[in-house]
């Protein structure tokens, strides 16, 4: 008996457009309420409608993704995936950018060792365009905040007597509650303000 066929669209913020993905399962003939779109990063598998997905797939089911890095972006995770699907759950996986990775039945033992490399090859990129991904967001902060460019909300001034009233709490004649109480401010951000200067 043929099993069902399933679409699998992850984006990985919910501004994302999956139009694309959408295009493909449909033309690859998947049913609209076979498809299941996910606004989820592709860094672990903690997805709530990729598990519910999952768990649901019978041997002969097919999962169909447009690429790999839909499925996810670690690498060790990918193939404990691939694995856990077409083993322990007897369904197959169809990567639509791949044609090379698609475990439907007629595969023989050179196609399959094949697949497994391409995959092993694919995950490893996945990963890594992952990381560099992060490593350029984190030099792009770096740099901006080099530049002087502040992140989170703006501060808020000082009262014209916060000097003073510093002054007063480092030689211990107030305390930074009270001081924190006649600024108007959180004694957490007297105290944080008073070490900066």
């Amino acid at each position: 008996m043929e099993g069902t066929t399933y679409g699998y669209v992850r984006v990985s913020s919910k501004d994302q457009n999956a139009a694309r993905q959408l295009i493909a399962m449909r033309e690859f003939g998947i049913e609209e309420k076979n498809i299941v779109v996910e606004a989820q990063s592709g860094r672990d598998f903690h997805r709530p409608c990729y598990l519910r997905l999952v768990r649901s797939l019978q041997p002969g089911d097919v999962l169909v993704v447009k690429s790999i890095d839909r499925l996810g972006r670690n690498y060790t995770e990918i193939l404990e995936q691939w694995g856990a699907i077409t083993k322990k759950r007897a369904s197959a996986i169809v990567v639509l950018d791949m044609p090379l990775l698609d475990t439907r039945q007629g595969r023989d033992l050179t196609g399959t060792l094949i697949a497994d490399i391409v995959l092993q090859l694919l995950s490893y990129v996945a990963q890594t365009e992952r990381e560099n991904i992060r490593q350029r967001q984190a030099e792009g902060i770096a740099a901006a905040q080099s530049r002087g460019v502040r992140f989170g909300p703006e501060r808020m001034s000082l009262p014209d007597d916060f000097s003073y009233l510093a002054e007063l709490w480092q030689k211990g004649k107030i305390s930074s509650r009270q001081a924190a109480l006649h600024l108007g401010v959180s004694y957490q951000t007297f105290l944080r303000r008073a070490k900066e200067l």
